[in-house]
């Protein structure tokens, strides 16, 4: 067997909304992927997120996945990120053999390092760092944060459908004045955490 060693990249979108899910991503870059074209997401315009979301679904080995909002109330924010990395992760790994396959062509046995965005780690069964600003410096996590925020920004345009005096659609969720202003002139959306103040 060859040991061979890869990076995992873990980010979540959606710990700062007033309403909605919490995402997250993992992600194994190949080792040929134009990492130069990568950048934190907040960064990047959506044409381009989009661009490179499909190159990284394409070429790469990732998961994502979603806590809704009844459970981020039940559990917390920051549990329930730290579950939707777990979650992405087991999704990732579980696509494992096949991108190693493709990637490297032969027997193999995967070290994998995790890095994560922020200050805390998920429960992973591989060592994890924990790594303020990886979103901006690691360009697994830079991956990773791409997926995540462009998952979790088409689920709240498919709320906005559902609730469109709320306006989703424009700012995903996240506390604006307008935001605000609609949740205490008609009460809150059924996807409202309402765990969180106004």
């Amino acid at each position: 067997m060859i040991q061979i060693s890869l990076v995992c990249g873990m980010d979540e979108a959606g710990r700062g909304p007033l309403a909605g899910p919490v995402s997250a991503a993992a992600v194994i870059l190949p080792s040929d992927f134009p990492i130069d074209l990568l950048n934190d997401s907040k960064k990047l315009s959506e044409k381009k997120r989009l661009t490179l979301e499909n190159m990284i679904k394409e070429r790469s080995c990732w998961g994502v996945a979603l806590i809704d909002h009844k459970t981020i109330d039940k559990i917390n924010i920051l549990q329930a990120s730290l579950l939707a990395m777990k979650n992405a992760y087991e999704i990732m790994e579980s696509k494992l053999a096949s991108f190693c396959e493709q990637e490297f062509g032969l027997e193999f046995t995967p070290t994998i390092k995790a890095i994560v965005d922020g200050k805390f780690c998920p429960d992973v069964p591989v060592a994890c760092t924990a790594l303020p600003k990886a979103d901006a410096s690691v360009p697994e996590v830079m991956a990773a944060s791409i997926l995540a925020k462009n998952y979790r920004d088409r689920i709240m345009v498919s709320y906005d459908a559902q609730f469109p005096e709320y306006g989703y659609a424009k700012h995903k969720g996240y506390p604006t004045a307008a935001h605000i202003e609609i949740c205490r002139k008609i009460g809150p959306s059924p996807i409202q955490r309402r765990s969180f103040k106004y």
